[in-house]
């Protein structure tokens, strides 16, 4: 327990050290292997409902995010946090989530082991493991960081594939479909915290990989 303790103690410090917001903050400090929505602040709506804190989520429900709202789910182990005017859909059965379907907006998501999971966009298919992924989509483009973990990224348009692993958001991807030659393209780290995965991976009862934690840089 003594040391259950000290590693939350440790989370709490790196988080708040590297600019978490208070209310997320909050949320870490407060958390366990609960399900549902933990946090949510502005206009969430699951399945056309209004939530809030302790509204369950699962496999088959669509989340919506009004316009500068923020929320953070879990979801069997697996942890998610949506930013605002984002529409997301969740595929699967019983806790387990098999695939994500971001149909808009921007969501970061730290997964649990087992088998493979999909991300799913209008440009985008992108087979994940174990891993630590923050998604932003739009009409015809898709921004894909692979924070840790191993990714397949496939775009819709054309059939370009890539995989490859990572261990600190080393490879972002633009995946386009608007039929240009090269639909897969380098990006930069943008959009999404250090902090915020630490957070995640807490609501879970994990911490990320220990090559992410001890990397020298903090974004």
């Amino acid at each position: 327990m003594e040391l259950h303790s000290a590693r939350r103690r440790a989370l709490l410090v790196l988080a708040a050290g590297i600019g978490l917001p208070a209310t997320l903050r909050l949320a870490l400090a407060q958390s366990s292997a609960r399900q549902g929505v933990r946090s949510a602040q502005g206009e969430i709506k699951i399945n056309g409902k209004l939530a809030e804190p302790g509204t369950p989520v699962r496999p088959g429900d669509a989340i919506v995010l009004g316009n500068g709202a923020l929320a953070t789910f879990v979801v069997g182990q697996d942890a998610f946090l949506m930013r605002g005017g984002s529409h997301a859909e969740l595929i699967g059965s019983g806790v387990l989530v098999s695939a994500l379907q971001l149909v808009t907006g921007k969501l970061l998501g730290v997964f649990g082991p087992g088998g493979e999971r999909r991300l799913v966009t209008s440009t985008a298919t992108i087979g994940i493991r174990g891993t630590g992924a923050y998604i932003e989509a739009e009409p015809r483009r898709t921004y894909f960081c692979l924070c840790y973990g191993t990714a397949e990224v496939t775009a819709t348009m054309g059939g370009a594939r890539e995989s490859f692993s990572t261990r600190h958001h080393d490879s972002p991807r633009y995946i386009y479909g608007d039929g240009r030659e090269r639909a897969i393209a380098p990006a930069s780290v943008a959009n999404h915290t250090d902090s915020e995965l630490i957070l995640l991976e807490s609501l879970v009862g994990r911490s990320p990989p220990q090559s992410f934690m001890e990397s020298p840089v903090r974004y």
